[in-house]
């Protein structure tokens, strides 16, 4: 990546924020040593197995944690009404919190062209969304075939799966590649940009991620590196995507991880990102079995003392 492209995609996620830190949890919000803010994720308040946790109290939370962003779900938000939306944009600037990214869901891998169509669209329409908001940056799935019915059993099966038959996993990227791009024009014209995670399906591997990525030259096209989604050998799959990756997610696992728990090692892990140049934010997302609110707290610490090692 381009010192020139990393600059760009730094101001646009990044941009100028001063935070109020809780004197309890942090000396300061914003490392001296490196540009690292650490922001949240409101799904780690709403593992959508009980009633929606309120955005607002997320912000309400982060703000009290010393926190400088707010990762929207997108299926956590209380509706689309625009007076909603900005009434999230309003209190997110009240409680001195930017609003950094909103996660979407949907899915690219599918033979059937309509399907990647209604894809294409519910993605405009989020980019809309994000616009609206003036959040900089939404999370993108590639998708993944469906052969296994349920999350839970993927999850089993270490988010391994086999192609629908007829087809092949080059099929699959060939879709991607050609959606994410049919959304790229209206990225560029709101000024967001399009992170696509390690989440499952075809970018479940460092290689497979990196091929959409870089089979799409565009400054709006990004990388989302969630740190606990590569089940195996974590470390040097994360080291080969470090030096491309636009916005981080720090998966934390307090009480149990509601599928799987990962013993991730934050020290080595910024150690990682420092020599990949990082700089931006890192959003937690906190997915223990522990009540979210002491989870999140005991997971700001770990994080801030792992960044500042």
């Amino acid at each position: 990546m381009s010192n020139s492209r990393r600059q760009f995609l730094q101001k646009s996620m990044v941009g100028g924020l001063a935070c109020s830190a809780s004197p309890s949890l942090l000396h300061s919000a914003k490392p001296a040593s490196h540009d690292i803010r650490l922001a949240v994720s409101t799904y780690s308040y709403w593992h959508f197995r009980t009633a929606k946790f309120p955005i607002e109290q997320v912000i309400d939370e982060a703000a009290e944690l010393g926190l400088s962003g707010v990762d929207i779900l997108h299926r956590q938000m209380e509706s689309e009404d625009i007076r909603y939306m900005n009434k999230l944009k309003k209190h997110a600037f009240t409680r001195g919190v930017d609003l950094i990214s909103l996660s979407i869901h949907q899915d690219f891998v599918s033979p059937d062209k309509k399907e990647r169509e209604v894809a294409i669209e519910h993605t405009k329409h989020c980019i809309e969304l994000a616009y609206q908001m003036g959040i900089p940056s939404i999370r993108l799935n590639s998708g993944r075939w469906g052969t296994v019915p349920s999350f839970d059993e993927l999850m089993a099966k270490r988010g391994v799966e086999d192609p629908i038959e007829g087809y092949t996993n080059d099929d699959a990227f060939e879709w991607c590649i050609n959606s994410i791009q049919e959304c790229l024009p209206k990225a560029e014209e709101r000024g967001v940009i399009l992170a696509l995670e390690n989440h499952w399906g075809l970018t479940s591997t460092p290689e497979g991620l990196l091929r959409i990525r870089k089979a799409i030259d565009s400054e709006w096209m990004g990388i989302l590196l969630d740190t606990g989604n590569f089940l195996e050998n974590p470390y040097d799959k994360l080291e080969m995507v470090a030096p491309y990756a636009d916005f981080i997610q720090a998966k934390t696992y307090y009480g149990g991880g509601e599928w799987y728990t990962l013993d991730l090692d934050y020290d080595r892990i910024f150690k990682i990102l420092r020599e990949a140049g990082y700089k931006g934010y890192v959003s937690i997302e906190f997915e223990g079995k522990e009540e979210a609110k002491s989870g999140m707290r005991k997971s700001v610490e770990m994080l801030q003392k792992a960044i500042n090692a």
